[in-house]
C-alpha cells in the first residue's frame, strides 16, 4: 500500500497544502494533517492512521514532500526513518531527494550518508544545548541565583511522568534503547532514567 503524507502548520488558511500535493497518481491514500509540527508524527490525526497501517502490516511505501514532515526535530525524524527502514517500509522524500531503500531492496547509499550527516548534526545540537544549560547554571550559581530544587520538595510519580523529558524517556525505553543511548538522546542523567522507569512501573502496578 502506497501513502503520500503532507502537513501544514495551521488550518486557518495561512498555509495551503496544495504546494505539497503534486504528482499523486498511484497512491492508495493521500493524508494531510493541519497541525503544529511540535506534535509527533504518529500522534497527529492522519499520522495515527499511518501508524495503524504500519501495525497492520499494510504499508510498504510512504512518500513525503519534505523531510521535516516526519517529525518536530532531527531526533524525531531519524527515529521514524530508522524504525520504518527496519520494518522494510520504503520512505521517499521529494525535498531533498532521499530514499531509504532503493529499487533493488537495498539501503540507498546516498540517503544513508545524508541521514548520517543529520545524525551528526543532531548530536552536535544536543551537546551544544547541554553546554549552554550548564553554562547558564554556572553563571547563576556565581550570582547566587541558582538554588536547585527546594529542600523537602519531591516529584510524585504522576507529576514526574507528566514531564516532557519523562515521556521521551519512556518512548525510547519502549523502542528498546539502552540507558546510555537514552541519556544521550534526551539528554539526561542515567539516574533520571531509572527514576522515570520506576515511577512508570509503580504507576502501572497501581
Amino acid at each position: 500500500m502506497r501513502v503520500f503524507y503532507s502537513r501544514v502548520s495551521s488550518d486557518d488558511g495561512s498555509q495551503n497544502p496544495e504546494r505539497q500535493l503534486q504528482k499523486l497518481k498511484g497512491f492508495d491514500y493521500v493524508f494531510t494533517d493541519m497541525c503544529s509540527g511540535s506534535i509527533p508524527l504518529f500522534e497527529r490525526p492522519k499520522g495515527s492512521q499511518i501508524k495503524k497501517l504500519i501495525d497492520d502490516n499494510k504499508l510498504n511505501h510512504l512518500e513525503i514532500h519534505s523531510i521535516d514532515r516526519l517529525g518536530r526535530s532531527t531526533i524525531d525524524v531519524l527515529t521514524v526513518w530508522d524504525d520504518l527502514t527496519k520494518k522494510g517500509i520504503t520512505i521517499t522524500c521529494r525535498n531533498p531527494n532521499l530514499r531509504n531503500i532503493d529499487e533493488s531492496g537495498k539501503a540507498d547509499k546516498f540517503s544513508e550518508l545524508m541521514m548520517s550527516i543529520l545524525s551528526t548534526m543532531s548530536t552536535f545540537e544536543r551537546n551544544l544545548i547541554r553546554e549552554r544549560q550548564m553554562e547558564g547554571i554556572r553563571i547563576r550559581k556565581e550570582k547566587k541565583l541558582y538554588t536547585g530544587r527546594q529542600v523537602g520538595t519531591t516529584d510524585t510519580p504522576e507529576r514526574l511522568l507528566k514531564k516532557e523529558k519523562s515521556k521521551l524517556i519512556l518512548k525510547y525505553t519502549e523502542k528498546g534503547y539502552p540507558v546510555r543511548e537514552i541519556a544521550k538522546l534526551v539528554p539526561c542523567s542515567k539516574t533520571t532514567i531509572i527514576k522515570v522507569r520506576k515511577a512508570n512501573n509503580m504507576f502501572n502496578q497501581n
